[in-house]
């Protein structure tokens, strides 16, 4: 999702590896400005462009935007039609206009999130009127834990909240859900993971089964290449690697029954592809979701979400200039960060008995020889410390005061106000000993300075935690 993740902007000489952040030379100013002068310059699209824009976004931008969509997520360009889609103003507010639309806290019971879980979403749930009915769901080596979401969903079906469905319904809001699962299930925010077909098949058809919409954040998944090194040569790696993973939204259009609403939910951004000032993303789902969606009430109001802005992303789409971008620069650049990064902490950190943990791998089929090949992606990878360590915030104060090194620490992904979670965070194995470190801001230099500066903290932390056990 398109928001800050915390920690301060790195200045001098310090790293921070927690910052969520694009790096600003990888913004497309360029093409951005190109897209500008086309949209202003002729009076007809610049007065189209300068008012107040439909509820759902302007006609242009969501025809080229559902067939850039079907395009990679398909390769056809018309698998996805216009009325799947609406505009939003990113991936935060599109979260937030979700919940005021299909969720009332006296008839929805609870949200879900994986765990270790984007903690910033917390406070989007909290605004909505969900505190203290966060609830955490583990993940496990393919996705998530669904043995324990079901056994948790059956649970609250006994709770017997006080339902306010009829005079919700009465007041014009067509579809309220009983639940909301929240996750990233490509390239995840914090954990790494990359989900099986098979664990979102299972996913969507649980939703069906217990009144839930399953809201993804599905903002890394055009930023993908090989995990071997050896095969990432290609210029055009995304359209190499064939079409993208199929969305959870993918799998409850195919899949046979459902409701007309459908019971999910894919929450686009430009935000990691262009540059997060833009402010501009897309939903997608089934027409009767996005028709009722774009009637939400500040939209009645003030017209369509980052209506000018939309204008520039459907030029950039149109012409190209975006799968250039995103082909020719950014996904060479975050392999070449990735690989680096990762050989790093293959020779400082896994010798002090650092594990990578990003689940089972991932394979996609090449559209060059339709080989299997493992893919890697998105902007984070999740690591353990070894258990008999201190949890992975202690760490992170060291390394922050001694190393000038900042980065996301397991506690910080507790899902907020969830006993639960808490307890599984800070039990053996848990998520309270993993953190997370992103190569999406600095350069390859950097990057391996900053594990570095991380395993010298981690011996630092090593020798004194066996001298208090010497001395024992």
């Amino acid at each position: 999702m398109s928001k800050y993740s915390g920690g301060a902007i790195p200045a001098g000489n310090d790293i921070n590896l927690q910052l969520g952040w694009p790096s600003p030379s990888l913004f497309p100013s360029s093409s951005l400005n190109a897209s500008t002068k086309t949209i202003l310059s002729d009076f007809a699209t610049a007065s189209s462009s300068l008012i107040y824009g439909p509820s759902l976004g302007g006609p242009a931008f969501r025809t080229a935007l559902s067939t850039w969509l079907s395009n990679h997520y398909y390769r056809k360009p018309d698998n996805i039609t216009p009325s799947r889609v609406c505009v939003t103003s990113g991936g935060s507010a599109a979260l937030g206009a979700i919940l005021s639309r299909f969720t009332d806290p006296g008839f929805t019971q609870y949200i879900w999130m994986v765990e270790p879980t984007y903690f910033l979403a917390c406070p989007i749930f909290q605004d909505a009127g969900f505190t203290g009915r966060m609830r955490g769901v583990p993940e496990d080596e393919e996705g998530i834990d669904l043995e324990f979401l079901r056994a948790e969903l059956e649970k609250a079906k006994s709770e017997g909240t006080e339902s306010t469905l009829k005079k919700t319904l009465s007041t014009g809001y067509p579809k309220v859900y009983k639940h909301i699962i929240y996750c990233v299930p490509t390239f995840s925010n914090p954990s790494g993971k990359t989900w099986s077909i098979s664990h979102r098949e299972k996913l969507v058809k649980l939703a069906r089964e217990f009144d839930a919409l399953v809201v993804s954040d599905d903002v890394y998944d055009f930023l993908r290449w090989p995990e071997d090194l050896a095969t990432d040569l290609a210029t055009d790696l995304a359209t190499d690697l064939g079409p993208l993973p199929p969305r959870l939204v993918d799998i409850d259009r195919a899949l046979e029954g459902g409701n007309t609403f459908g019971n999910t939910v894919s929450n686009g951004s430009f935000s990691k592809i262009v540059a997060p000032g833009t402010r501009v993303g897309w939903a997608e789902g089934a027409e009767e979701f996005i028709a009722a969606m774009a009637k939400v009430g500040v939209t009645a109001s003030g017209g369509g979400p980052s209506h000018l802005m939309s204008c520039f992303m459907g030029d950039m789409i149109s012409t190209g200039s975006l799968d250039k971008h995103i082909n020719e620069k950014l996904i060479p650049t975050y392999s070449a960060r990735y690989h680096g990064m990762m050989a790093t902490i293959k020779s400082e950190l896994e010798p002090l008995g650092v594990k990578v943990t990003v689940g089972k791998p991932f394979f996609s089929t090449s559209a060059k020889d339709s080989s299997e090949v493992q893919i890697a992606g998105g902007f984070f990878t999740s690591l353990t410390i070894p258990d008999h360590l201190p949890p992975s915030s202690v760490l992170a104060a060291s390394a922050l005061a001694n190393k000038g090194l900042r980065f996301a620490y397991g506690e910080m992904f507790e899902v907020v106000g969830d006993a639960g979670s808490k307890e599984r965070a800070n039990a053996p194995g848990g998520f309270g000993h993993s953190l997370r470190l992103c190569w999406a801001w600095h350069e390859e230099d950097k990057l391996k300075h900053g594990v570095k500066r991380l395993a010298e903290a981690l011996r630092e932390i090593q020798e004194s935690t066996n001298g208090i056990k010497a001395g024992a």
